[in-house]
Order: structure tokens, then sequence, then C-alpha cells
């Protein structure tokens, strides 16, 4: 990645591109532009059969010129970098603090190109991009351009395995607000990667994880629940709690079970703390339904008294004041 650092001091993580792809985008772009010129080329002969040598030979040099220096800078400054090599190979020409490119940087990078690619065969842009650090010739030197790589592979989503049955919904009432991104990122990267690892640096890792989520939450893992099966279930709790706010869902495993409800299938006990039994095989069983809750019908609300004739007191007054007799 190249560290480019803008006018308010942020660094971009621009991928450069390298000779290879530059090459390509370069042949690509030279193809069509020789083609559009012989084709042209023999348009204006014919056209132009009638005038003498040296009219043709001007005639020639312009077309030259158009075609193969003029369309290119166009091309560049009005598309912001971005020709038809270019556009195929997923490249762009950007300047050094990652904006975009004028007419001036075209200019230069097209005037330089006419020495460099055309009347030397990229020989010199060959040399000056193997000993440039980022990859740029000449031309991009003196405009102050660097041309990047647009399609950068992502990185694939790492699978991240669901927690132990016997886990499913044990920390509803985890309070997880507190616990930041940057440690849940480190988690989730932890899980998606843990069967790539060392059982014993997966366990260790796993361990200090633990700790600082922790320390975050406040509240320890129950005793003799893994690490690793710790951070799994509290994530999945998060991913739960995330999906219920953003599709106003309130099903899933941690909401829809009844409080002591089992949440395993058979061969797992019902306490949720509580390791399986050695040798027991898990089958998948229903998951069990929400407690029926009878609605309880109000109490029925007793009219009050009239107050009897010479009471002076508060009862059976709205207002605490009773007329004389």
């Amino acid at each position: 990645m190249s560290a480019l650092v803008t006018g308010d001091a942020v660094v971009l993580g621009l991928q450069p591109a390298r000779l290879p792809s530059r090459a390509l985008a370069i042949t690509i772009d030279l193809a069509v532009q020789w083609t559009v010129f012989l084709v042209a080329s023999l348009v204006l002969v014919s056209a132009t059969s009638s005038l003498d040598d040296a009219a043709r030979a001007a005639v020639q040099v312009v077309l030259f010129l158009v075609v193969l220096v003029g369309v290119p800078i166009a091309v560049e400054t009005l598309s912001h970098g971005r020709s038809l090599g270019k556009l195929a190979c997923g490249l762009r020409v950007v300047r050094d603090d990652g904006g975009p490119v004028r007419f001036r940087h075209a200019l230069v990078r097209g005037a330089m190109g006419v020495v460099e690619l055309l009347l030397t065969f990229g020989t010199i842009a060959c040399i000056a991009s193997l000993v440039s650090e980022r990859g740029r010739r000449l031309g991009d030197v003196f405009a102050g351009t660097l041309v990047v790589r647009e399609r950068v592979p992502g990185a694939k989503s790492g699978y991240l395995p669901p927690p132990p049955p016997w886990l499913a919904g044990a920390f509803t009432q985890l309070d997880l607000s507190a616990v930041p991104e940057g440690l849940w990122l480190a988690v989730r990267q932890f899980l998606s990667r843990a069967g790539q690892l060392d059982p014993h640096v997966a366990a260790s890792m796993a361990a200090r994880l633990g700790d600082d989520l922790v320390r975050y939450t406040g509240t320890p893992a129950p005793p003799g629940v893994p690490a690793g099966a710790y951070l799994a279930a509290v994530v999945h709790e998060r991913q739960t709690r995330d999906a219920r706010r953003a599709f106003g869902s309130s099903g899933g495993p941690s909401a829809g079970a009844a409080p002591g409800a089992p949440t395993g299938g058979p061969g797992y006990p019902a306490n949720p703390w509580q390791q399986p039994a050695p040798g027991a095989q898990y089958a998948p069983g229903p998951i069990p339904a929400p407690a029926p809750q009878t609605p309880q019908a109000p109490a029925p609300v007793s009219s009050p008294e009239p107050p009897a004739p010479g009471a002076t007191g508060t009862q059976g007054s709205g207002t605490g004041f009773a007329p004389p007799a």
C-alpha cells in the first residue's frame, strides 16, 4: 500500500499499479490508437491524392499529433484519468495527493509519452517504472501523478462458527454497550481463523481476547466454559441483537426460549453453563415454544360510598369538603 497524504493530513491507502498491468494497459491503448491512425491515414491518402508531397506530409504530421497525442490527452482529461486500456485493467491516473487529474496533468503526461512510449518504443518508460518505488514513469514524475489500481481483490469474510448449543441464549442479559468496535473486529477475525491456528496458540489468543471482553462487559465467563465457546456465544448474542434492531424481529434462539427451558437438543443438559456429558451425541431437537401467558382479568373497581351526614373527613368526596348540615 502507498502512503499518500492529502492536504488535510489524511493518509490514503492506494495500491500503485506495477509494470505488468501498466504495460498491458498501454499496449491496449496503443493498439487502438495505431489502428485509428492507419485507417485515417488511408482515408486521407486517397482524399489528398491531388496534393503535393509536402502537403501530404504535413497532413500526416497533423494526423499523428491529433490521433496519438491529442486524443489520449483529451480522453484522460474528460475521463479523469481512465483510458480504454486502464479501464480494461482496472487502473486510474490520480494526483500525488489522490485527487483527480486535470488538463495540465494529462498534457504533461501526453507530451512525455511521445518520447517515452512512441519514439523509444516504451524502453524509457519501462526503465523508469522499474527504478521508481511506486512504478511511475517520467511523465508521472513531471506531472505529479500516480497510476493506481481501482479493482483491488477484497478480502473474503471468514466463516464464524456458531456457539455451542448448550450456550445458546445464555448471554441475553449481558451488557455489550461498552465493548469497542476494534475488539469486536479482533474477536471476529480470531473466530474466523481459529481452525487454521495451532491449538495452543488459539487457546492463548482466546483467553486473552476473553479477558479483554470481560473487562468491558464486567461479567466473567461461567466456570467450565472454554474461552473460545465464550467468545462465540457473545458474538452470536451481539449479532442477534443487531439483527433484531435492524429487522424488528423478536425471534431468534436468545429471545424465543422461555426461562428455564432447555437450550440444547437430546444429549445436552438443560443448564446452559454445564458442559455436555462425555461421549454425548447432539441430535437437533424441536425448539421449545414460548410459555403461554394467560391474561389476567382486571380487578373490579368498587364505587366509592357516599359520605355520612355531618362527616367532615376527606373520605367519600373528591374534594375533601362536606357541606354544612
